[in-house]
Parts: structure tokens; sequence; C-alpha cells
């Protein structure tokens, strides 16, 4: 179901995570937390560019440039991505929230 939310959603599912950090990760101070990261600046970089595209697309339709077809479709992938990366923010922050009320 998420595949079908954005290609954000996609890009993150299909990278293969483990739980071990791999040796040359761990040589470099890598590791997971790294990984983690990683992923992270990945899907940020993606739903940037497809919001990017988007804004060129639609001033591209506005200039007469540009199919309506392909600007709706490049705005609803945008708004997705949006959607997408603001869950993924709620979730994180979420999470933070619920470690900062942790008793020691």
């Amino acid at each position: 179901m998420i595949g079908s939310i954005s290609p954000v959603g996609t890009q993150l599912l299909s990278k293969p995570t483990s739980v071990a950090p791999e040796a040359g990760a761990a040589a470099a101070g890598g590791g997971v937390a790294s990984s983690f990261a990683a992923a992270l600046a990945d899907a940020a970089t993606e739903a940037h560019n497809t919001l990017r595209q988007a804004e060129q697309l639609s001033l591209s339709g506005l200039q007469g440039k540009a199919d309506t077809r392909e600007v709706v479709d490049a705005v609803m992938s945008a708004e997705q991505a949006l959607q997408a990366a603001v869950a993924i923010r709620d979730k994180i922050v979420t999470a933070y929230l619920e470690v900062s009320r942790m008793g020691i």
C-alpha cells in the first residue's frame, strides 16, 4: 500500500536493511544509524526532486508548453510525496517524544 502512495515509499521499502552493521560500514564509522540516515536523506531528496519537477511543469503549463494531463499528474505526484514526507516527519517526532518521556 505504501508503494502506491509515492515513489518515496517504494524507495524506502525496496532498500534492504540490516540490524547488524556491515563490516565495511562499521569500519567507516557507519552502520545501521548511517543507513537509516541515508535512507531518510534519499527519501527527502526524492520528495524534493518530485516537488521541484511539479513546480517546473506547472510553470510550463502556465506558459502553454506542457499538456494539462502532465501537469495534473506531476502535481498529484508532488502532493503524494509531500504527504508521505509529512507522515514520516510526524512518526519521527512521535518516536522522539516517546523516548523523551521514558523514565531512567
